[in-house]
C-alpha cells in the first residue's frame, strides 16, 4: 500500500470521526450546554490520555515547562471550541465546517504578530481569498447573519491562535504532555464554566452515548489528521479534509433536512483555494 492511499485511509478515519462529533454535539445539546459537553469531553480525554501514558510508559514526559503557553493555548481551544459546539446546533452542518475551515488563513493573517513570522505575498493573497470566501458562506445581510455564523466564524479564530501556540509547544513539549495538559486544563475550566451556576447536569440515558461519542472521536480525529500528515504532504492531505463538507452537507440533509446551498460550496471553493494556494507556495520554497 503506497503512502499516499494509507494517508487517504487515515483521513478518512479522521472525516468520519469529525462528522460524528458534530452531529453528537448537536444531539447532546438539547439536554446540555456546551460548558458541559466539553467538561465531560475533556473528562473522556483525560482517562485515556492517562490510560495510553501509563501503558506506553510516557508519564516522565509530562513537565511544567511552558505551563503559561499551556494555559494560553488551552484557554483558546476550549474558547474555540465552546464556540464550535454552540454553531452546530443552530446553523446548517455544512455551514459550520465551511467556515471552520479558515482557521488555516487566520494562522497566515495571526503569525506574523504570535511566531514572528513573514507575510508574503502569497500569504496576504491567501487570507484575502479566504476572508471573500466568508463573505459567500456568511452573505452579510441582514437574514444570513446570525449568533450561529458569528460564532461558527470566531471558532474559526480561537481554533487558529490553538494551531499557533501548539506550534511553539512541540518545539519544546512531546505529543504525551500536551495532550495531557489539554486534557486535564479543559476538565478544570468545564467544570468552572459548567458549574458557575451551581448546577451541572448529568447526562442522561439519550444523551450518555453522544457525550462519549464526542470525547472518542474528539481524540481519534486528530490522531487520523496526524498520522496522514506523517505519510503524506500537506498538498495531498488538505484537499482530502475539504471532503468533509460535501461529506456533512449530505448528513445534515439526510438527518436534519437541511438544504445543500450552492453558496455555502461556492464560499468552500474559494476559501480551499486560499488555503492550498498557500500550502502550495510553501512546498515549492521547502523544495
Amino acid at each position: 500500500m503506497s503512502p499516499i492511499l494509507k494517508a487517504t485511509l487515515w483521513m478518512s478515519g479522521a472525516i468520519a470521526s469529525f462528522s460524528t462529533m458534530a452531529v453528537a454535539g448537536r444531539e447532546a445539546g438539547a439536554e446540555l450546554d456546551t460548558f458541559e459537553i466539553m467538561m465531560y469531553r475533556s473528562l473522556i480525554g483525560v482517562i485515556v490520555v492517562v490510560t495510553l501514558a501509563g501503558m506506553t510508559g510516557t508519564w516522565r514526559q509530562i513537565n511544567r515547562d511552558s505551563l503559561g503557553t499551556h494555559v494560553v493555548r488551552n484557554l483558546a481551544h476550549f474558547t474555540g471550541q465552546n464556540l464550535w459546539f454552540y454553531a452546530v446546533t443552530v446553523i446548517p452542518l455544512a455551514q459550520v465546517f465551511a467556515l471552520e475551515f479558515t482557521s488555516p488563513l487566520w494562522v497566515i493573517v495571526l503569525s506574523p504578530l504570535i511566531l514572528g513570522e513573514r507575510l508574503t505575498r502569497v500569504r496576504a493573497l491567501a487570507a484575502i481569498l479566504g476572508f471573500i470566501g466568508i463573505l459567500i458562506v456568511a452573505r452579510p445581510d441582514m437574514a444570513g447573519v446570525n449568533a450561529g455564523v458569528v460564532t461558527a466564524a470566531s471558532s474559526a479564530i480561537f481554533f487558529a491562535l490553538t494551531i499557533m501556540f501548539t506550534k511553539r509547544l512541540t518545539r519544546s513539549q512531546s505529543i504525551t504532555c500536551i495532550l495531557f495538559y489539554l486534557t486535564t486544563m479543559q476538565l478544570a475550566m468545564g467544570l468552572v464554566a459548567a458549574g458557575y451556576d451551581g448546577d451541572i447536569a448529568l447526562p442522561g440515558a439519550a444523551s450518555l452515548p453522544y457525550v462519549v461519542m464526542i470525547g472518542i472521536a474528539g481524540l481519534l480525529a486528530h490522531f487520523c489528521m496526524t498520522n496522514a500528515l506523517a505519510l503524506a504532504p500537506a498538498t495531498v492531505v488538505v484537499p482530502i479534509d475539504f471532503v468533509r463538507l460535501p461529506a456533512i452537507a449530505v448528513i445534515g440533509m439526510l438527518l436534519y433536512s437541511e438544504p445543500l446551498e450552492l453558496f455555502v460550496f461556492l464560499g468552500a471553493a474559494i476559501i480551499f483555494a486560499g488555503n492550498y494556494l498557500n500550502i502550495w507556495a510553501e512546498t515549492r520554497q521547502k523544495a
